[in-house]
Order: C-alpha cells, then structure tokens, then sequence
C-alpha cells in the first residue's frame, strides 16, 4: 500500500469489457510531506470517489484488486482504497 496523490483521469473510448464501468485514475506516489516520489505515474481503479488533486491510498496487488473486486477477470494491478482527509505524522 502507498500514499499517493491524483494527477489526472484516464479516458478511453476502448477497453476491456470487465473494466467498464469503472474510473480509472492516474496518481503519482508522494511522501509524508505530499511530495511526488520518482518519476513513475500509476494508472489504479478507483471505487471511493476520488478526484484530482485527492491524497489516496492505493494498493498495488492483483490478488487484492480481485478480491475487492470479487472477480478473477478484470484485468487490473492497482486500486485506490481511501481516499485520505487528514495526515498527522507524530515525531
């Protein structure tokens, strides 16, 4: 699991059939301070609502995503699980 900030949504007018019906995200991992860490974007699931600029949690495990999802068909290795309100971190 990884903290994680929404960059942007993902539109295709194309996709697999047991995608449809879901939101997919494109988020960006980020440190305690909400700075991006790498350079790497991730495409994730998303089920809570989440928008852009939103601090997430995502899960970055098929075998998570389809027990979530309850399906071993939809072909996907990231999902966000929370969206995050507030980040206090004690010293």
């Amino acid at each position: 699991m990884l903290l994680a900030k929404v960059k942007g949504n993902l539109v295709s007018t194309q996709k697999n059939s047991n995608l449809k019906g879901h939101k997919l995200l494109l988020t960006h991992q980020i440190d305690l301070d909400g700075n991006f860490i790498g350079n790497k974007d991730i495409i994730a699931l998303d089920l809570t609502d989440a928008g852009i600029g939103d601090t997430v949690l995502v899960v970055q495990e098929g075998g998570a995503v389809r027990q979530i999802l309850q399906s071993n068909k939809v072909p996907a290795h990231s999902i966000i699980v929370a969206v995050v309100d507030k980040l206090e971190v004690k010293e």
